[in-house]
């Protein structure tokens, strides 16, 4: 799945930049969209949330370390779960870990080694450092590793686009340097209401592709489809748009692959080459993208 976006990636930490960039300005939340179809329809049957492990030992203290989009998310959720939690930024990383045992870093990708670097100086007390990252590997928590850390990663699958996203029911993709952190990193997942699942270390780059193209190229396709939608004169085109979207979804998270319909499903070619004729006429940057689906799409319809 919470730069993404986002927009941010899956994960939803802060843009390039500060790794303490200031809070995020807080979008306004709807659970319905302006069609009035509610986008919790595509939520129905999420499992619970398993929250906290019956039997499980009480989590450390934790300091999470990142202003942003998810440092805000994650921070309502242990607040529900009443998580000792102390939140830190650029100015005051390693005063926020050195009175915890676990650090949570929701940083930029890029900034994690730098970010890791400034809490190091915490460890001990501060016995296990992670971070938020669905494509950054634990190489980036070394210089808490080389002072006897352990490390973990913990990364929500979901979009998050503001501070107030809920990450309950949310799958979160887990690892750890030994099996005592990983285990720390499932329960932390799991207390703050999330689901959570292990992605091996080396495959790290390639799931978190696939959350970028169900997640962040999902939003560009839809723009894209919108687009096209105004420039054929069509007004509102989110609003019409949307309950297709959100039906498809619905029906692929149901069917998968069996959900596919429309013309190359059928085999209507004569619909297809109209397609790219309207395209080549009216919007000639979107036939390579349109020429791509098709051939996948084509693949997709042969399997079934």
């Amino acid at each position: 799945m919470g730069r993404d976006p986002v927009s941010t990636m899956p994960g939803g930490r802060d843009p390039a930049g500060a790794w303490t960039a200031g809070q995020a300005d807080t979008a306004q939340t709807d659970d319905s969209k302006p069609s009035g179809i509610s986008v919790r329809e595509l939520e129905r049957d999420l499992p619970e949330a398993p929250g906290a492990t019956a039997g499980a030992s009480p989590l450390p203290s934790l300091a999470l370390i990142g202003r942003g989009r998810l440092g805000g998310a994650i921070a309502r959720a242990a607040a529900a779960a009443r998580i000792d939690l102390t939140r830190g930024g650029r100015e005051d990383a390693l005063e926020a870990c050195r009175s915890a045992e676990a650090a949570l870093l929701c940083v930029p990708d890029a900034a994690i080694p730098d970010a890791c670097a400034t809490i190091a100086d915490a460890v001990p007390p501060l016995r296990l450092v992670g971070h938020s990252s669905g494509a950054t590997s634990l190489d980036a928590l070394s210089p808490a590793a080389e002072r006897g850390a352990e490390t973990f990663s913990l990364h929500p699958l979901q979009t998050v686009p503001d501070d107030a996203t809920d990450l309950t029911g949310a799958p979160c993709a887990v690892a750890g340097s030994t099996q005592a952190a990983e285990r720390f990193a499932s329960e932390l997942a799991a207390a703050l209401g999330m689901r959570p699942f292990a992605v091996p270390e080396e495959r790290r780059a390639a799931y978190h592709a696939a959350a970028s193209i169900a997640s962040n190229f999902l939003v560009a396709l839809e723009e894209s489809a919108a687009g096209l939608l105004k420039e054929a004169g069509v007004d509102d085109p989110r609003e019409l748009l949307a309950p297709l979207v959100l039906r498809t979804a619905a029906n692929w998270s149901e069917r998968g692959g069996e959900a596919l319909t429309g013309p190359i499903a059928r085999g209507d070619q004569a619909t297809v080459t109209a397609h790219l004729e309207a395209l080549r006429e009216s919007a000639p940057e979107l036939v390579p993208l349109y020429e791509a689906l098709a051939e996948r799409t084509r693949a997709l319809a042969e399997e079934r």
